[in-house]
């Protein structure tokens, strides 16, 4: 599949930066609001922005079952931040009346890292795309780390044996002191669903973008 479509899930959140990353990797990106643009993409992104009342307005919005319905049938979904929350299986540290979409067979902490005081970038490697050149870095950045935002980000707190680990929080940062988080899971692949607890689309860096329009396209 050449230049498939691929929504942007805009109820709330970082609807543009998703896009404009999209469009660099070569897909055709635009809104979904609505349950007919839902069932006219060929894949999906969650974005960042607060789980909470991105729940409620799926349900508003009449696209909560219909993403579930789809989700189930093999939609590529791409969530990242708030979206891996609404991926999860399972939460910790959610709301009482707090639902998530589902999905993917991991317990995923709400504000794990902290508050919105506590955000970080940071470069991480990221099993697959570590290697990859970055399309929209033109000849300046060529393979290696991706870099990330963190903003008031969950992590992966267990995942299940189907899900593949993409990334995780190193022992030590690049001054070489320990790091709090070390270990802590915090992106993620189980089949057509793919998760990071960071902010690719902030940051200048296409290539998480890219990885999710090959697996739409069936790599």
């Amino acid at each position: 599949m050449s230049n498939p479509t691929i929504g942007v899930l805009a109820l709330q959140g970082d609807v543009r930066e998703h896009l404009a990353a999209l469009e660099t990797v070569g897909a055709r990106g635009v809104t979904v609001r609505r349950p007919a643009e839902l069932a006219a993409v060929d894949g999906l992104v969650l974005p960042g922005g607060e789980s909470t009342t991105i729940d409620k307005l799926l349900r508003i919005f009449e696209l909560r079952d219909l993403l579930q319905a789809r989700i189930k049938e093999g939609l590529p979904v791409y969530g990242s931040c708030a979206g891996m929350i609404l991926l999860a299986d399972r939460i910790l540290d959610g709301t009482a009346d707090q639902q998530t979409v589902g999905g993917m067979d991991v317990v995923v902490r709400r504000n794990a890292f902290g508050r919105q005081v506590d955000s970080f970038e940071t470069d991480l490697d990221f099993a697959g795309i570590s290697d990859v050149d970055d399309p929209s870095a033109g000849s300046g950045r060529r393979g290696g780390p991706v870099r990330t935002a963190f903003i008031r980000a969950p992590w992966i707190e267990e995942a299940g044996s189907e899900v593949e680990v993409l990334s995780r929080i190193p022992a030590v940062d690049t001054q070489g002191r320990p790091v709090a988080a070390a270990g802590r899971i915090v992106a993620a692949r189980q089949g057509s669903l793919l998760a990071t607890a960071f902010h690719p689309e902030i940051t200048g860096d296409a290539r998480v973008h890219g990885l999710f329009v090959s697996m739409v396209a069936g790599g």
